[in-house]
């Protein structure tokens, strides 16, 4: 198949993030069974317009705020003139409105809508701007196949009016090979906590922080350690001095993949608690490290933990519990080592060939329905 993803941002993209992950390791295993595929993203300062990845051609267009409304001219001016058999666009943050402007068969991959939670996230403005550009969703893509990440995204789409029978839910893997457990035993000698990812306001790392100086109240020697990098570090480093948990928390900012999947190895749990994900990918990397998630019972998180299974979900918002949770781990090293192996056997069911072949199939049905309605 020729194939045209749209996606806001690319892998090399300094902002990319889990999004970014699922769609690389996707298309990047297709690209290696043959099939063709370009990436038409935004741009960023000091970006080339062309770049390769895994064998997938990259043009970029526009910049972070504006990629909306320069894909569809750049589509136009450089890109029309390509058979494409179909065309996936993955809505990340917002709807693109392909079918307004591509005549080629198009396919809905979404992650995640945010509704209202954009106002949890950016500025009254952009976050009104983001929750009117959802509102069309379903006349805009009426009649078009769509994949949904998650049952949670699946359900949010056909309450927005999306037709059920034509949502297909591929679920994202995880990579096994990259991210399993230690040869040996390396979990630390004192209860550590770990929140990896963007530190932004929607995540609510501050949650955590809260959470965690009750913990530590009980627990010494317990530890937290925050990384990753965004515009909230300087207000959570804040508000881990006004709890007074400075000296146990460690504000690791980026960290490479090896230190990562380290962390991730020697934690006895990862922590994610923000209101609404499309999935929650470091559960699951976490969970193929041999390490459970302590999680908000929300949208998507709640299929990437399962209670009592990989992890311990609570109410979302709810300090008291969550810090009860984190209490449960810290005094029991035999729970979080059994809840670390229930993870373990859960996200080897969910390896990325797994998704690949899901998608393969699901874009080569809709190429045929195209080619069938063509003779």
């Amino acid at each position: 198949m020729n194939i045209l993803l749209l996606n806001w941002q690319d892998p090399l993209n300094p902002r990319a993030g889990g999004a970014e992950i699922h769609l690389r390791e996707v298309f990047g295993r297709l690209r290696a069974r043959g099939h063709i595929v370009t990436w038409l993203a935004s741009g960023w300062r000091g970006a080339p317009a062309l770049a390769e990845i895994d064998g997938i051609e990259i043009h970029r267009t526009g910049a972070r705020y504006t990629f909306g409304a320069a894909a569809a001219a750049y589509f136009r001016s450089r890109l029309a003139d390509r058979p494409f058999d179909v065309v996936v666009e993955a809505l990340n943050k917002v709807p693109l409105y392909t079918p307004l402007w591509c005549p080629a068969p198009i396919v809905l991959l979404v992650h995640h809508l945010f509704g209202t939670t954009a106002f949890d996230q950016a500025p009254i403005p952009l976050a009104a701007l983001t929750w009117i550009q959802e509102r069309p969703l379903a006349r805009v893509y009426a009649g078009r196949p769509v994949q949904a990440i998650s049952r949670s995204t699946a359900d949010d789409l056909v309450r927005r009016g999306i037709d059920a029978a034509r949502v297909e839910v591929i679920r994202p893997g995880v990579d096994l090979e990259f991210f399993r457990p230690a040869s040996s035993p390396c979990r630390t000698i004192d209860p550590t906590f770990l929140y990896i990812g963007r530190l932004q306001r929607y995540k609510r790392v501050d949650l955590i922080l809260d959470a965690f100086a009750g913990v530590r109240d009980r627990f010494g020697m317990a530890r937290l350690v925050v990384a990753g990098r965004g515009d909230q570090m300087a207000a959570l480093r804040s508000h881990a001095a006004a709890l007074r948990i400075t000296d146990a928390v460690d504000f690791r900012g980026f960290v490479t993949e090896e230190e990562k999947r380290r962390l991730f190895r020697t934690s006895w749990a990862n922590v994610f608690v923000s209101p609404k994900e499309g999935w929650g990918i470091t559960n699951l990397e976490a969970a193929a490290c041999g390490t459970a998630s302590i999680a908000s019972d929300s949208p998507g998180l709640r299929e990437s933990v399962l209670d009592g299974r990989t992890g311990l979900l609570v109410r979302h918002g709810d300090v008291a519990a969550l810090a009860l949770a984190m209490g449960r781990l810290a005094s029991d090293p035999g729970l979080t080592e059994d809840l670390g192996k229930g993870a373990l056997e859960f996200a080897r069911s969910l390896s990325w060939d797994r998704t690949a072949d899901a998608t393969e199939a699901h874009l080569a049905g809709v190429a045929r329905d195209r080619t069938a309605k063509h003779r």
